[in-house]
């Protein structure tokens, strides 16, 4: 190698720390090349997610002509298994295992039941689609098989990301863990938008042919991915026997015991009903943001899959700026409000971009998404830094479990909302016009994000009251 080449490679690597977001959280026991392929299994959930909250909703929306009711229910189904991701996490803590592994086991189950949806997916749209054969089958049938498909894809989210996630906070040091799982969930912000941009290209001329073989080649990529993130990712025990038993750390009580220890925990109550608040304000609008975008902006399908990616662009710069900010000492506290008090404009620029014309509409309606996602961004990392900052020791299953619990049950219950209230106020309310179901949604987030912001006021109060005090705080 030259000398111009080694102080082009100098400056690459000197460059690395400083623009991409969590560099900083490797360690020379855990080097970010491992952390990336560890990653992979937040790509995978976030291809799925383009999938569902995305491409497929606005699909049966607006050509398989789905009421955005059942379309809403059936995007809510995967989480059902929600509240079971603090007992997933709480499992992987204590799992017993004669190969010496308490995460990678529930890993690939996971990942074989999440495949197991994708692939049962691509038939059941064709049996909705009414096509073929499928014409002289009961509509039942089609949404029942749609249903399940994607009441299995959400079980396999669920327990990857939860176990993926505990498994990277077990390989990192304590003083790197938040880091950690910051770069997760960038990684999975860097997976929707190249998920979102590559299906808006696959769809740009859309057929029902061609959706079923993204789908399907969604499903093979997610076994790819999972598989090559958990090779040689978490080190086999050596028990020196075959008599299964659990890590040496896993906490000696069962589930129970150990819920009972963490939400005893300093306003652990509050901290979990202000991620409630906050995840439903910025997901009441996931399944119809799309919608919107088509049928009352008129926007192609490829121009609006690619709304996921400005969603993910805007949770990615929400996120990179809330782990700098929180690496200084910030309060995780009001990182999170300052991410509630930017939804606030973002779903103002949303409502307004129906009274535009042209370009000008999607601009607007654009950049009001980018901003929803990242205000979430800021609030997700905030809310999630503090979670990881209270966790009980060797109980980072639970702790992360817990937080995804109710961030996920508050996602599925505001998206069935949104879907039903869109359908409630259009039917009854037909003279305001087909904008009126989107803006009832779209208002009624900006009144839970102001909740949010109140909810997180005492904890805010309570920081600052402490420092001026001299003593330490927890989160």
């Amino acid at each position: 190698m030259n000398t111009v080449s080694q102080k082009m490679m100098k400056v690459w690597a000197s460059l690395g720390p400083r623009f991409l977001p969590f560099a900083d959280a490797a360690t020379p026991d855990l080097p970010l090349s491992r952390l990336l392929r560890l990653s992979l299994f937040q790509v995978a959930v976030g291809m799925s997610l383009v999938l569902l909250v995305g491409t497929l909703n606005r699909v049966m929306i607006v050509e398989l002509n789905v009421p955005a009711s059942i379309v809403g229910v059936m995007v809510s189904l995967p989480l059902i298994f929600a509240p079971f991701r603090a007992l997933i996490g709480f499992k992987s803590d204590v799992h017993k295992s004669v190969l010496g592994w308490r995460r990678v086991p529930f890993l690939y189950k996971g990942t074989l039941v999440q495949f197991g949806g994708l692939a049962i997916l691509p038939f059941a749209l064709l049996v909705l689609s009414g096509g073929g054969e499928a014409g002289h089958a009961p509509v039942w049938i089609g949404q029942f098989g749609a249903a399940l498909a994607f009441l299995l894809i959400g079980a396999g989210v669920h327990t990857t990301q939860t176990v993926g996630l505990a498994l990277a906070t077990d390989l990192a040091a304590p003083e790197t863990r938040p880091k950690v799982v910051g770069l997760m969930y960038t990684m999975l912000m860097f997976g929707m938008i190249a998920s979102a941009i590559i299906f808006g290209m696959l769809l740009a001329d859309f057929s029902p042919g061609r959706l079923i073989q993204v789908i399907q080649g969604s499903a093979v990529v997610t076994i790819v991915l999972n598989a090559v993130a958990s090779w040689k990712m978490e080190a086999r025990r050596r028990t020196g026997g075959e008599v299964a038993t659990a890590h040496p750390g896993a906490p000696a009580g069962g589930f129970r015991q150990s819920w009972d220890a963490f939400i005893s925990g300093d306003n652990a109550m509050r901290r979990l009903i202000a991620v409630g608040f906050g995840t439903m304000a910025f997901s009441m609008e996931d399944v119809l943001l799309e919608p919107y975008g088509g049928q009352i902006l008129h926007l192609s399908v490829g121009d609006t899959t690619k709304l996921t990616a400005a969603l993910a662009v805007g949770g990615l710069f929400g996120f990179g700026l809330a782990s700098r900010v929180l690496s200084r000492g910030a309060d995780p506290f009001r990182m999170a409000s300052a991410g509630a008090l930017v939804g606030i404009p973002a779903f103002l620029l949303v409502i307004f971009a129906a009274e535009l014309q042209g370009a000008a509409s999607a601009l607007v309606f654009g950049f009001g998404t980018l901003l929803i996602g990242f205000g979430a961004g800021l609030f997700g990392h905030g809310t999630l830094t503090a979670t990881m900052n209270a966790a009980p020791k060797d109980q980072a299953g639970l702790a992360l479990g817990a937080w995804g619990a109710v961030q996920a049950s508050a996602a599925g219950v505001a998206i069935a909302l949104g879907g039903i209230l869109r359908d409630a106020v259009t039917a009854l309310a037909p003279h305001l016009g087909p904008a009126a179901g989107y803006n009832f949604v779209y208002c009624l987030e900006l009144l839970l994000l102001f909740a949010t912001l109140v909810t997180m006021v005492p904890l805010i109060r309570r920081r600052d009251t402490l420092l001026m005090q001299g003593q330490p705080s927890r989160p």
